[in-house]
């Protein structure tokens, strides 16, 4: 199962990317950039070892994104064309919105272990996402999972507690990756991509109440159901 992306940015210079959602972790090329290395900016909580691994494995995964829009301001124009297994879509946006939906499946389906919480929102990726629509989908999959650990008798985390904590240890991943691809990238489109990014988690974090707050009318607006 595969998610296609097809950036425009004029009619010469057109990007196209395919993203294996259940991709097996790509042995490190020979000439990957320094940036790429797991010692390079190394996330705070990543848990992987430099022994056992040369190169982080998302920013393998991201290198090639990376580099073909290091240079290009953040307000380019783009036409960015999407492709799920499921359904398409378009849009005429700025680059870094483009780039935040693309940079952001390409991670949480990398084999980084504290990404990897993001693969469910992956498999059901909704690409140029508002951040209302961001935090309805990570809480309602969190609390279907706690549905399911309720029924099999494991202890259901109704206070969202786990949730906060898993974005938590997100951001730091976020940071770092600014971090990492500071140096290379004369432009900003990157960049802001996953300053979005610290926007989105901080939002699950420190603003969670406030968040849930802005969608209660939405989600309520059924009404008590009989039953």
């Amino acid at each position: 199962m595969a998610i296609e992306y097809r950036i425009t940015l004029d009619d010469e210079h057109t990007f196209s990317y395919q993203i294996e959602l259940d991709r097996d972790p790509r042995p490190a090329a020979d000439k990957l950039p320094a940036w790429t290395r797991l010692d390079y900016q190394q996330c705070g909580n990543c848990p992987l070892s430099k022994a056992e691994h040369v190169h982080c494995p998302a920013a393998v995964d991201l290198h090639r994104v990376i580099e073909d829009f290091q240079g290009l301001p953040a307000v380019t124009r783009a036409f960015v064309w999407v492709r799920t297994p499921e359904r398409e879509y378009s849009k005429q946006v700025g680059l870094e919105e483009g780039l935040r939906s693309l940079l952001g499946v390409i991670m949480a389906t990398s084999a980084c272990p504290v990404l990897a919480r993001l693969r469910p929102m992956a498999q059901q990726h909704l690409p140029f996402a508002s951040n209302r629509e961001f935090i309805l989908r990570a809480v309602a999959l969190y609390l279907a999972r706690q549905y399911f650990n309720s029924r099999e008798g494991r202890r259901p985390d109704w206070e969202l507690r786990g949730l906060v904590k898993a974005f938590q240890q997100l951001q730091l991943v976020n940071q770092a990756f600014w971090q990492r691809i500071h140096a290379t990238c004369e432009g900003d489109s990157n960049l802001k991509a996953f300053l979005t990014f610290f926007s989105m988690a901080n939002s699950m974090t420190v603003s969670l109440e406030t968040q849930l707050h802005k969608i209660r009318p939405l989600v309520m607006s059924a009404g008590e159901g009989g039953e």
